[in-house]
This record gives structure tokens, sequence and C-alpha cells, in this order.
């Protein structure tokens, strides 16, 4: 990845911030009298993201028009194509075949089994036949076609679930531990705590019940239910809505399962002895980095306050609406939270806040991320019964090509089997995969047969390398992706697991993730290992953050292709377990001994790989 300033490379340590500050502007200046973009003029004209979607649904167009585009995204659905599709018959231009991925809440990640049954069959009869567990606990479709857009989102509200604000320029899918441990009042509160944030902070345009939801025989707005007319719509976002997207999650100190230090804001639960004393606020964490911009970087949320729980509302208010007022909307590359923190200072935008939210910040609790617990495998609610975390690779549920013959992986079919036999409760974790709820004991055996009868390993049979790997969609229906991620990952691992077996590593926990581009959906700037494109097969290594995700990884090396990725992660791993203290994981050996010190080693080891 090249990023510079000056012509100087910029490397991203392990601060929250790149190694050049601007200075900070005035806390009473708005971020920018330059022009809007594209995409504010088209909200502002849309009457609180109307435009012309309704109109152009019907056009009989494969496509939408750009301005719809991009209010689209608000109504939770992107549209795209299917890139390798691209190439252009004998004589003919090429053509894109347009589809549509459309993304679900899910605050929390919590589902019945009825729920998700019901997003697997919208798969197979209006998507590409398979869905998508996502990294912010929501589930993706992806191949709906522009006739089926209005009937899946009806059915989207059948199944008391929405697309409203899965995308956009808004508060998208709030994230928290998904774990059920029954009896754990702390745990209840932070899910109610979190349902409550998830509707204070929901759009509340009518303009999704309108366009989507009215009954499609006598165009009555029967079924669109929403909020009754209010005099002002917008009260919190107003008619252009955030600058950019606004990501949210909740985290226990114990458990940062859900990368808190990664979102624009982050709560962390301040308890003790089984009482929830408030709320450590994080604001300013982001993953994406536009390659050709030296001014774009990494963050993670800075410790801003300390807020009882009848404050989250209040404060978290307060923070989008100084985002609203003060993000850049010139420049949608630095339009994140992180950019406006950055711009104005940290002390300077804690004090607008304070202005806002209408009293001052108490200083942060001590309490921080010290744990993290991906859930995966068997374990006890506290109420005599089990929840099982079932390892779902890169999220993708699907049956193989194959799965006709003998031995077949059938995923989806599997889980079609467990979900309407066993009919436990659901839950997506942070890392793409499902918990089932409320087990019997006897069900350990049962959930087995059905897997194994399905060509399904379980999670007690997969590599800890492959449990803690995660990759984003990339190609081909990401129009950002410029590599392959979720289709190559999986080959990469099976190349890794002997060479990790080999240095004896197997039972060591480390995060390993992928992108196809430096947006990084698959969070990795914070993670053991960072994967992330180029250009066309080639990627960019990045090394020592952690799992606790609350350090950013640093620039290892750059252009390496895929095929050499094996190798030059193998002599990194063989690098730690030479050198590496007692009981020290990858992410902080590597973080002590410095990439420079890890990339003379590893080099020297694989030139004599290669010549012995």
């Amino acid at each position: 990845m090249s990023l510079s300033r000056g012509g100087s490379p910029i490397l991203w340590a392990s601060s929250n911030e790149p190694q050049e500050i601007t200075e900070p502007m005035s806390d009473e200046t708005p971020a920018s009298t330059a022009k809007p973009t594209a995409v504010e003029v088209a909200k502002t004209a849309s009457n609180y993201l109307r435009g012309d979607i309704a109109k152009e649904l019907v056009d009989g167009a494969a496509g939408f028009g750009k301005g719809s585009i991009q209010l689209l995204k608000n109504h939770g659905t992107y549209q795209q194509d299917d890139r390798e599709a691209r190439k252009a018959v004998e004589g003919k231009k090429s053509e894109r075949q347009i589809s549509f991925m459309i993304r679900t809440c899910v605050p929390g990640g919590k589902l019945t089994a009825e729920q998700l049954l019901a997003a697997i069959d919208m798969g197979d009869e209006l998507g590409n036949g398979t869905i998508r567990l996502t990294t912010r606990q929501s589930i993706q479709h992806h191949g709906v076609v522009k006739g089926d857009l209005k009937s899946f989102m009806q059915r989207v509200h059948a199944n008391q679930l929405t697309t409203l604000a899965a995308c956009g320029d808004v508060e998208r899918n709030i994230m928290c531990c998904p774990a059920p441990i029954h009896g754990n009042s702390v745990r209840d509160e932070m899910q109610a705590k979190l349902d409550e944030l998830a509707k204070h902070l929901a759009p509340r345009t009518r303009a999704y019940y309108e366009i989507w939801l009215t009954d499609p025989e006598t165009g009555e707005k029967t079924l669109a239910g929403g909020n009754a007319k209010e005099a002002v719509v917008e009260p919190i976002y107003g008619p252009t809505y955030l600058p950019r997207k606004f990501k949210t999650a909740f985290a226990l100190p114990e458990d940062n399962c859900t990368d808190v230090y990664a979102n624009d804001l982050g709560f962390i639960v301040v308890h003790e002895h089984g009482k929830i004393l408030g709320y450590n606020v994080l604001a300013g964490g982001g993953m994406g980095v536009t390659p050709s911009a030296a001014k774009t970087f990494p963050a993670l949320a800075k410790r801003l306050g300390f807020v009882p729980p009848e404050d989250v509302l209040g404060i978290a208010e307060a923070i989008v609406k100084v985002q609203r007022d003060f993000g850049n909307r010139t420049d949608r590359k630095t339009a994140r939270l992180k950019y406006t923190i950055h711009t104005m200072g940290l002390e300077n935008f804690r004090k607008k806040v304070e202005e806002y939210f209408g009293k001052p910040l108490a200083p942060c609790h001590p309490a921080d991320v010290h744990g993290f617990d991906d859930h995966i495998g068997w374990h006890e609610q506290g109420d005599g019964k089990f929840f099982y975390g079932f390892n779902v690779e890169n999220g993708r549920v699907h049956d193989s090509v194959d799965s006709g013959q003998a031995g077949g992986f059938r995923l989806k079919t599997a889980l079609r089997r467990i979900l309407r036999d066993i009919k436990p409760g659901v839950r997506i974790t942070a890392h793409q995969s499902l918990l089932f709820t409320d087990l019997a004991a006897s069900d350990r055996d049962r959930i087995a047969e059905i897997l194994h009868a399905h060509g399904v390993k379980t999670s007690e049979e997969i590599s800890t390398l492959r449990r803690w790997s995660m990759a984003c969609v990339a190609l081909p229906t990401c129009g950002l992706a410029v590599a392959e991620s979720e289709r190559v990952l999986p080959g990469l691992i099976d190349s890794l697991e002997p060479e990790v077996a080999k240095l004896g590593l197997a039972n060591d926990a480390f995060t390993l993730r992928m992108t196809g581009c430096p947006n990084a959906c698959a969070r990795p700037y914070n993670c053991d290992i960072g994967i992330v494109g180029r250009t066309a097969g080639k990627y960019t290594m990045f090394l020592g953050g952690r799992l606790l995700g609350d350090r950013l990884n640093e620039h290892y090396k750059d252009v390496v292709p895929f095929e050499d990725l094996c190798r030059e992660i193998t002599a990194v791993l063989a690098c730690y377990k030479a050198e590496r203290q007692s009981k020290e994981t990858l992410g902080d050996f590597c973080h002590r001994k410095g990439v420079d010190g890890v990339r003379t080693w590893a080099d020297e080891w694989l030139a004599g790989a290669r010549g012995a």
C-alpha cells in the first residue's frame, strides 16, 4: 500500500494517529464551506431519502441512476454486478449484469430459528442461492434483481426485520457480545441498552415504508407501519443525514468479541459485582483507507469519557450530531468521525460533544478490554441448557456445486435441518459465525450427526488457524475489490495448516484477516496478521496488532504475490517460534521485536530454506 505525505511513506504503528498531525480547527468552525460532494447533493434533494427511487423502481431499466444508487444504500442495498461476467461476447460490447446486495439489520446478532430459515429461503428464491453472515452480525444477500427488490423488502419486513440503515450515511447495525449467559444481568442490561439505542438512532423518515412496504395489490400503505408523522422528520440526522457511515459497538472488558476499538462509537461496560456502573465511551475508530489518498488512515477509537447507563442515548446522540454538523461533506474520503476528531483535535471534539450533550463528561473509568472470546464450541448457559458456537468459514452459507455427490459440502442444507428439527435460538457473531442457543445436552450428538451427514466439520474439527481467520466478500461482486479474498483464503489456510503444525503452533490463537482492498471490511488493521489486496493477485502484509483489537498493526511487506503468502507467513511464524517469550502472543511478539527485526530474521530464514 502506498501511503505518503511529501513523498515519504506513512507506516502506521500502535498509536491512534498517523505520524503527521494537522493543527486543530476552531471548535466553532464547521469542517468546510467548500462545494459538497455529489452524494451530499443527492441526499439534500432527496426529500428524506425518497429521491427518484419509487419512479425508477418501475421504469424497466436493469438498474438505477447515480443519485438513486447512493440513496438506496440508506435503504440497505448496493447496486452491483458480477465483474467476471463483464467480458464482451464476440462482436458486442461488454454488458454489466446488474444485481443488488441487500443487508439486513440484526442488532446484536440476535435471531430466531424461523428468521434465519426465512433468510436462507430468500437467498434461494430471490438471490444467488447463498447468504452471508457479516462482520457486523448482520445478514447479507447477493444477486437480487431489480424486479424482485420490493418483494424482497416485504419478505424481510414479514420476517420482523428491516434493511433500513443497514448501509448508508447513518448509524448501521449496532453490535454487542452475542453469548447468551442466563442469570447474567450485566449481559441482559447491555443487550437491552443496545436495543434501545438502535431504535433511538434509526432513521425516522417514512420513505422506506412508502417505497417498499405498500400493499402490492391496492397500493395502500397498509404494510408500512413505522412512526407517526412528526413535525421534525429527522430530529437527529436532519435532511442530509451524516457525512459518512457510522458504526457502534458495545463490549465487555473481559470479552471484546465485537472489536469495539474499530468503531466510530464504542461503549465498554463498566461493571462490578453483577451491576453495571456505566460505560466508558470511545469515539473515532475506523479501518478504511484509500491507497491513493495519503490523508487517509486506519484509527482506533479514543477514550472520551464515562457515562452512567441512563446517559448512553444522550451521549450517543450528541456525538452523532457533532459528526453531522462538523464532519467533512466535501470529501468522502475523509468524512468518517475519525477524521473529524483528527482535524478538530480530541480536546476540542470533547468540548463540542459536551456542549451538545449539555453537561461535562466524567473521566473514563480505568476499566478497559483485557479479554476476547469468539464463543466457538460448547458452553453452559447458566440455566441448565447449552449454546454451541459453530464456525462458518468467512460467513458464507452455501451448498457446494458438487453437493449431490457423496461427501459434498452442504452447509446450507445442514443448517436448515438443525433449524427445523432442533429449533434453537440463533446469534450471529462478529467473526461471521453462528451460536445455536437453548440446547439440551442431548443435542450435542444430534448436531454433530447432521453436520457430518452433510459433509460439514464441527467447530472442534477445524484448526485454530482457520477458526481465527476472516475474509471480506471481494470479487466478483464488490465494486471496490482489487484482489481476491473470500474465495482464496480457505486455500491459503489449507496450505498454512501443515506448516503451522510443523512449527508446533497448531494450538496458538492469532487473528489472520484478509480483504480484497484497503477499505477493510474484515478489520485487517488491528489483527495479528493482516493481508490487504494491493492489486490483482498481490497483497500488502501487516503485523503486530493483536487478538484484543486495541492496537493497530504495522506495514510489513508490500506487493506480495498470492502464491508467496504461505511461505512469507510461515517465515514470520518461524521467527515467532524461535524468539518468543513465555506466553507471548504473536502480535505482542511482532510488536516487541518490531517489523524490521521480524523482516530481517524471516528473510534470512527464507533464503536458507531456498538454499536447503
